[in-house]
C-alpha cells in the first residue's frame, strides 16, 4: 500500500471504476453523520434517565466512523446502540424507542436538510467521472443509503454513471451489508466486468474492507481529513489519496459499453 498526493488510474488493467457515494462523489457523509448525531443522542437523553446512567453522546468523528460509515442503517444502529449497552426492539406501539422509529427518524432529518440545502458532489469527482466517460470507461455509484438515487440526481450526478446499486437493491435481492462485498459484486456483474479488472473507491473502512474482500483489482481509499489512511491499508487498500484530484488517469477504452441493467 502507498499513501501518496499522486496515484495513477492505468486503463490497461482497469475497465471499470465503481465508486462509494457519500463521502467520495457526493458531499453528503457529513449530512448523515449530522442526521445520525440528532436521533441517537435524542434517543440517549431518554434511554439513559430510564436506566439510570448517564449515555456519552454520539461522537460524530469516533462513533461515525467506527460503527456507522458505510454500512446499512440496521447494521450501523445496532453496532453504536450496541456499544452504549442498548438493545431496541424491531418494531413497536406508535411512540415507542424501537428500531424502526430510530431509523424513520434519522432518515427524515437526512431529507430535511437535503431539501432544505441540497446535495453538492465534489468538484474533483466531478471531473475525474467525466474523464473516465471520456476515456470509455464503465462507471458505477454504490451505496449502502436507501436514498442514493434522489442524492445522485440532486447532485446532478446520474447521467454520468453507467449502474447504480444502493440500499433498495439490497432490500429486494438480499444483499449483506459491508464489509461483505455482495454489493460492488452486484454493481460489476450489472457492468459485465469481473471485480478483478474494476477499480473500487471508497472513503469508510468497511467499504475497503469489501472491495478487498470482493477481489477488485484496485482498492483505492480517498482519506480527505488524512486521519484514516493506515487504516486503509490494514483493510486492503492498495492505494489512498486525499481526493480524486490526486488520482492520475491513463490510457482508454473504445468499446461501447454494455452494462446489465
Amino acid at each position: 500500500m502507498t499513501t501518496t498526493r499522486r496515484a495513477r488510474l492505468d486503463l490497461g488493467a482497469i475497465d471499470a471504476v465503481v465508486l462509494d457515494t457519500d463521502g467520495v462523489i457526493t458531499d453528503t457523509a457529513r449530512i448523515h453523520a449530522a442526521a445520525w448525531k440528532r436521533a441517537f443522542d435524542e434517543l440517549l437523553r431518554d434511554q439513559g434517565p430510564r436506566a439510570g446512567v448517564s449515555l456519552p453522546p454520539f461522537d460524530v468523528e469516533a462513533d461515525y466512523v467506527r460503527f456507522v460509515d458505510g454500512r446499512s442503517r440496521e447494521d450501523g444502529a445496532r453496532g453504536f446502540l450496541g456499544s452504549r449497552g442498548i438493545a431496541l426492539p424491531e418494531l413497536g406501539e406508535d411512540g415507542a424507542d424501537t428500531l424502526e422509529s430510530l431509523l424513520n427518524r434519522k432518515n427524515r432529518y437526512f431529507l430535511d436538510e437535503v431539501r432544505d440545502h441540497g446535495v453538492q458532489a465534489f468538484g474533483s469527482t466531478l471531473a475525474f467521472l467525466h474523464e473516465l466517460r471520456d476515456r470509455g470507461t464503465a462507471i458505477a455509484a454504490v451505496s449502502a443509503s436507501r436514498n442514493c438515487g434522489p442524492v445522485l440526481r440532486a447532485a446532478g450526478v446520474e447521467a454520468l454513471v453507467d449502474v447504480r446499486v444502493d440500499g433498495l437493491d439490497a432490500e429486494r435481492l438480499g444483499l449483506a451489508g459491508k464489509p461483505d462485498p455482495a454489493l460492488f459484486l452486484e454493481a460489476a456483474r450489472r457492468l459485465a466486468v469481473p471485480p478483478g479488472r474494476c477499480a473500487l473507491i471508497e472513503d469508510a473502512l468497511v467499504g475497503i474492507e469489501a472491495g478487498h474482500r470482493g477481489g477488485f483489482g484496485l482498492v483505492i481509499g480517498v482519506d480527505r481529513h488524512g486521519r484514516i489512511s493506515e487504516d486503509m491499508a490494514g483493510r486492503g487498500a492498495h492505494v489512498v489519496v486525499g481526493d480524486l484530484a490526486d488520482l492520475t488517469v491513463a490510457g482508454r477504452h473504445d468499446a461501447t459499453r454494455h452494462p446489465v441493467v
